[in-house]
């Protein structure tokens, strides 16, 4: 008997096998095409199938026929011990930035719904705006949420988007206004735009790229103009500094330009 067979647990094989194959497509599969492609038998997969969707790892479609894999998996991978890593790479980059760009910083990743905010850094002046760490922002109408929808796959933006959760305070945004916007911000390759949240604040975000290419993680900094006569350094210089800083922590070099998202 092969090692790999010697201590075999043939539900979770059918569980997995039915993942992996979700995970290769992008639209879903029908329950029918799911059974003749993994070859199994329809009862088998229909309860596996029943236990995946109540444990979140699959999505059935409002119509009840087609299976996708959520978010679920992904959220996993992200977590402790990885996340640690992350903030441990990424103390020192947001350290530099800081002090180079005068302003604050903060770090956030993708998580059920919206942006969790996992490493914040103070500017070096005698204010700022700091975002308290474990905060969650919106994923539709902050920088940070944009970012990370704009630099994911059209099936990965969906399912994201079909797992918002409604902050408090948040600004609904209509459909083609969304998609537009972040159709720009995947063209410019950052966001910059003026706070949905506080007034004169301007939310300056650049992604952070996984192996793959989309976004795992986004740094923003919550840009503050200074009106005294201290040269601090311009939006234009501090777009620079962050982008600097994203692409130290960025596994690859991202995707190419997309004319449109769709969403």
């Amino acid at each position: 008997m092969e090692d790999n067979d010697k201590y075999r647990a043939p539900a979770l094989d059918k569980g997995l096998d039915i993942i992996e194959l979700l995970s290769t497509q992008e639209r879903g599969l029908t329950r029918a095409e799911i059974v003749k492609l993994l070859g199994r038998n329809a009862s088998e997969i229909y309860r596996m199938l029943e236990r995946l969707v109540a444990r979140e790892y699959v999505a059935r479609s409002d119509g009840g026929d087609r299976y996708t894999l959520t978010l679920k998996l992904f959220s996993l991978a992200h977590q402790h011990p990885p996340i640690k890593r992350f903030i441990a790479a990424a103390r020192p980059v947001m350290d530099r930035f800081v002090q180079a760009a005068e302003q604050s910083c903060h770090l956030g990743i993708y998580d059920r719904g919206n942006v969790l905010v996992i490493a914040q850094t103070d500017g070096p002046g005698i204010w700022g705006i700091s975002i308290r760490l474990g905060s969650r922002l919106s994923l539709l109408d902050t920088g940070s949420g944009q970012i990370m929808l704009a630099f994911q796959s059209d099936a990965q933006r969906t399912r994201m988007i079909a797992e918002h959760v409604v902050i408090e305070g948040e600004t609904p945004l209509p459909d083609d206004e969304l998609r537009a916007m972040l159709t720009q911000v995947r063209r410019d390759g950052h966001g910059s735009t003026a706070s949905r949240q506080a007034f004169g604040v301007t939310d300056i975000s650049c992604p952070v790229y996984a192996p793959d290419g989309d976004a795992i993680g986004v740094l923003t900094t919550p840009y503050m103009r200074r009106i005294d006569r201290h040269a601090a350094p311009p939006p234009e210089q501090v777009l620079g500094l962050l982008r600097q800083a994203a692409e130290e922590l960025s596994m690859s070099g991202g995707p190419g330009p997309e004319q449109n998202v769709t969403a």
